[in-house]
C-alpha cells in the first residue's frame, strides 16, 4: 500500500518522463481521430506488404486481410487503444498494466508493418514503434526500481484500494 512511495525521493524526473510520453501519445492519438486518417486508412494498410520480403508477406497480408472488411471498427480500435495509453501515461493510472499491454500493442503494430522496413535493400532505419517499446520498458524499470509516484492516481488508488498494487506496480510494496 505505497511503502515503497518514498517522500524523499524527487518523483518529478520520472513522472516528466512519463507524463510528456503521454502527452506526445495524446498528440498521436488526436491525429487518430480525425477525418483524415480515416480517408488514408485503407490505402495505408494496403501498402504494409510494398517493399517487405517475400517470407514476412504472409504475416502482414493476413492482418491487411483481417482489417479491409472491417477497416472502420479498425480505425476507431487504433484510436481508442492510443487515447487510452495516452491518458493512463498522464495521469499514472494502472502503470504497471499500461505499459506491458503497451508493450504488446507496440511490438504486434510493429510486427504487422513489416518492422519499419528494415529487410528490405537500403533500409536506413528500423521504425519508430521499437523506441516506443523501449521507452515503455525503461518505465516498466522505473516503477520497479522506484516505486509509486506520488503524482499518480495509483497513489491514490492504492492508499484506498489494498489489492490496486498488482496492478500498478512491478514489484510489491513490502519488497
Amino acid at each position: 500500500m505505497c511503502e515503497h512511495a518514498s517522500p524523499n525521493r524527487a518523483d518529478w524526473p520520472k513522472t516528466a518522463i512519463r507524463v510528456g510520453f503521454g502527452l506526445i501519445w495524446l498528440a498521436d492519438a488526436t491525429l487518430k481521430w480525425l477525418p483524415d486518417f480515416r480517408a488514408k486508412y485503407t490505402s495505408l494498410i494496403m501498402g504494409m506488404a510494398d517493399g517487405q520480403p517475400g517470407w514476412l508477406k504472409p504475416w502482414i497480408r493476413f492482418w491487411i486481410n483481417l482489417q479491409l472488411p472491417r477497416v472502420m471498427f479498425f480505425v476507431y480500435l487504433l484510436a481508442v487503444i492510443e487515447t487510452l495509453l495516452a491518458i493512463a501515461l498522464v495521469f499514472g493510472f494502472a502503470r504497471k498494466l499500461t505499459y506491458i499491454a503497451a508493450i504488446v500493442f507496440m511490438l504486434l503494430a510493429w510486427s504487422m508493418t513489416g518492422f519499419g522496413g528494415p529487410y528490405t535493400p537500403g533500409a536506413d532505419n528500423i521504425g519508430i514503434a521499437v523506441i516506443y517499446v523501449i521507452v515503455f520498458f525503461a518505465l516498466l524499470a522505473f516503477n520497479y526500481y522506484e516505486g509509486t509516484s506520488r503524482w499518480s492516481i495509483d497513489y491514490l488508488l492504492e492508499k484506498r484500494l489494498r489489492w490496486w498494487h498488482y496492478i500498478a506496480e512491478v514489484r510489491s510494496p513490502d519488497q
